[in-house]
């Protein structure tokens, strides 16, 4: 079996991910290894430079950032290999999902964090810009976590797995973990408006702490509906979206909404209602585009940490049982890394990294460019 470090930085900008994973296949089988997980949390500053990346910037600055989240990328390996007690020699890939900065698929993709400062850094070979094959080929360059969905965590009868990182995204895998029946979309967002409503409307928060503001609020379900209405909601997969459309120009609108629906509206009743949005757009999209016979939900990602959320997700996509992905499998923060390690697996051993059938490319195609240490 052979070792993969898998990096990633979400749309929550809350840090990298990093997870030392053994692969190796038996009767055909893939059989994966979590051996080390760790999460670096970014520094105000730096998740201020992020943040800044997506709304304006000078060529300057783009490239300064790309090349300073080469090292936070590098030093997140380290620290995931220390933890795991692996030789840096004894690694054969690393796969780094990097930052996305733009994503407009069809047409393009965007992701910083420069892959040659990682090799240099490291000593490892590095495997990188995963989306833009995808998108070449016509596909929406997202979700790219179906593949390890299939491929790692089907179950004996129909499952989707639900990521809720700064965007939701679904996969729906069949018995055994047909690639012929899987499908997947992003069904909208996840965490990151609420993070954006909370920090607006609480001093010194970044996010809603275990969904307590939430919990003691309680959501307008007319501005719900109306928020419901976009386009996007009702658009048949493959789809993908981001901050592109989920921008502070939309979240400063889901604030006013909530003022104009109710004068009295606390802070907690708006990010209440972000919360809902976030749970009734998943429950919506299965509602609309899961035919197939769905029994149980694994929920992994920043946003399976909220409680209320989670208990909003449960009652709205009732009678489906919602599950942590922990339950069935490891720490479900670790799940999008270790999808990222199985692509340079997958990049190394010249086999297919996309699902077709999630992206609408034309085709399987080889996912990533290659850095040699």
């Amino acid at each position: 079996m052979t070792v993969y470090v898998g990096l990633m930085s979400g749309t929550s900008l809350d840090g990298i991910s990093a997870a030392a994973v053994r692969f190796g296949e038996t009767g055909g089988k893939l059989d994966c290894e979590l051996l080390a997980f760790v999460t670096h949390e970014y520094t105000p500053e730096q998740r201020d430079r992020l943040h800044a990346a997506l709304t304006r910037g000078s060529a300057q600055e783009y490239c300064r950032l790309g090349f300073d989240l080469g090292t936070w990328l590098a030093g997140a390996t380290v620290a995931a290999l220390a933890e795991a007690g692996v030789a840096r020699a004894d690694v054969r890939a690393i796969g780094s999902h990097g930052q996305t900065i733009w994503h407009e698929a069809p047409h393009s993709t965007w992701q910083l964090g420069e892959a040659a400062v990682i090799a240099e850094r490291t000593g490892i070979d590095v495997v990188s810009d995963f989306r833009v094959r995808d998108v070449a080929a016509g596909g929406q360059g997202a979700p790219l976590v179906p593949i390890a969905d299939a491929l790692l965590f089907a179950g004996n009868d129909w499952r989707a797995l639900q990521n809720i990182g700064g965007i939701g995204n679904v996969t729906v895998v069949p018995p055994n973990g047909q690639l012929d029946g899987v499908r997947a979309f992003d069904t909208g967002p996840g965490v990151s408006v609420i993070d954006a409503v909370t920090r607006i409307l609480i001093p010194g928060a970044t996010y809603d702490v275990d969904g307590q503001h939430a919990a003691a609020g309680t959501p307008i379900d007319s501005v719900v509906d109306r928020l419901l209405q976009h386009p996007y909601f009702a658009a048949e997969p493959p789809k993908s979206t981001g901050r592109e459309l989920f921008d502070p120009a939309y979240v400063q609108s889901l604030i006013q909404r909530c003022r104009d629906a109710h004068s009295t509206a606390t802070a907690d009743d708006m990010i209440a209602t972000a919360t809902s949005l976030t749970a009734r757009s998943i429950a919506d999209s299965y509602q609309r585009f899961l035919p197939e016979p769905v029994t149980e939900v694994l929920v992994s990602g920043g946003g399976a940490r909220n409680p209320t959320l989670v208990s909003m997700i449960a009652r709205a996509v009732a009678p489906l049982s919602v599950v942590p992905f922990a339950d069935r499998f490891f720490d479900g923060e670790a799940k999008e890394a270790v999808a990222f390690a199985l692509l340079a697996y997958l990049f190394i051993e010249h086999r297919a990294g996309n699902v077709p059938r999630a992206t609408g490319a034309k085709g399987p195609r080889i996912l990533g460019k290659l850095t040699p240490a």
